[in-house]
């Protein structure tokens, strides 16, 4: 078993990482509740539901709660407003209290969805994220943060609600399918650009053993990105500071999720993509030497092949950012390199410097 402890004074919660911790969930939630948590209900979809969803209620019923089951669409598409409204009327029908706890079982958008949920219902109850993705297991698990998609942009509308528990088990993966594993390991990359240089090394030494779900190297990758994710969120919980550098490639990515309608590409392809063009700025600009984009630039490639972009119009992937919720004074925000572990956070990047960038990137 790993632990990564994120400490944040009375929200302080602990990851847990190892395999089979699944079926041990519903004694760790009580560990992690009390007695006074008297039901709790799993969020999933139909897909996470069939293959774990009946392990996680009878752990949950065994350790003495009463259990519901709310299952979600499947896609970007599905967090959203709408989706939260009809959980909300579950809840309230189904007299869940404010000492009883959501679940999150599944990938990001159960995660951020049931975590804007447990935020706003009744003020704020508990929430355990229990993540089923790689990308969730190393990133959107961990953190507090929570929300919901706009038409007009990702993510605009949430809350930060820090969970009492995150359970990580790795040996669910088996089950990911290849393209799922991928994304996630586009954000892991991004862990190593911009706080651990050494990690990125073993991570592109590494790739196709990770790529083949090696458990040894697969523990260790889940257990680092969550150490540094969890140190930086110490460190700036609400995302006044350091915190942001955690959006390296998302200024891009969340643009390129916007303009298709989240419906082209997984999050950690965008983030990919993202992180290429934000690689790309910072060589124009004069802060990242060419050998060291090429080398970010190849960890991404040696991923798998991303999906197709060149047919998306520049200005609208433009336009899109400045609906982001990184814009400060009308500036897009963008996380830099300068190093492999090593980040600035700059907006006085040009248009015509971000479209060239993207213009390399995308075609």
């Amino acid at each position: 078993m790993r632990t990564v402890a994120v400490h944040l004074g009375s929200r302080s919660y602990q990851i847990h990482i190892s395999g089979g911790v699944l079926d041990e969930l519903g004694d760790r939630a009580r560990s992690a509740l009390g007695p006074n948590s008297r039901q709790a209900v799993v969020v999933t979809n139909d897909t996470i539901g069939r293959l774990f969803g009946a392990r996680v209620v009878r752990s949950l019923a065994r350790a003495g709660f009463r259990v519901h089951r709310i299952s979600i669409g499947d896609g970007e598409r599905y967090k959203s407003l709408r989706t939260a409204e009809s959980m909300f009327s579950f809840l309230i029908e189904h007299r869940i209290e404010r000492s009883d706890v959501i679940v999150a079982l599944g990938g990001g958008v159960v995660g951020d969805l049931a975590g804007f949920v447990a935020a706003t219902y009744l003020r704020g109850i508990r929430l355990i994220q229990v993540p089923t993705t790689l990308l969730a297991q190393i990133d959107s698990s961990v953190g507090g943060k929570t929300g919901v998609n706009h038409h007009l942009g990702k993510n605009l509308i949430g809350a930060f609600h820090q969970p009492s528990l995150v359970t990580i088990d790795p040996e669910v993966l088996q089950s990911l399918p290849a393209r799922q594993m991928r994304a996630g390991l586009y954000e892991a990359i991004k862990y190593g650009v911009i706080r651990d240089r050494r990690f990125f090394s073993r991570i592109a030494r590494n790739i196709n053993d990770i790529k083949e779900r090696d458990p040894r190297e697969i523990e260790h990758l889940i257990a680092r990105c969550c150490a540094i994710k969890a140190g930086v969120v110490r460190s700036d919980e609400r995302e006044t500071g350091l915190r942001k550098i955690l959006n390296f490639g998302h200024t891009i990515g969340h643009a390129l999720e916007a303009v298709t309608h989240y419906r082209r590409f997984l999050h950690g392809e965008a983030v990919g993509l993202g992180m290429l063009a934000a690689s790309r700025i910072a060589e124009r600009k004069g802060l990242l030497a060419k050998g060291e984009r090429e080398m970010i630039e190849e960890a991404v490639v040696d991923v798998g092949r991303l999906p197709r972009a060149n047919t998306l119009a520049l200005d609208g992937i433009i336009a899109a950012m400045h609906h982001d919720k990184k814009v400060e004074a009308g500036r897009a925000s963008f996380v830099l390199p300068v190093e492999i572990g090593r980040v600035v956070i700059r907006s006085d990047v040009s248009p015509q410097v971000i479209k060239a960038a993207l213009k390399d990137t995308l075609t």
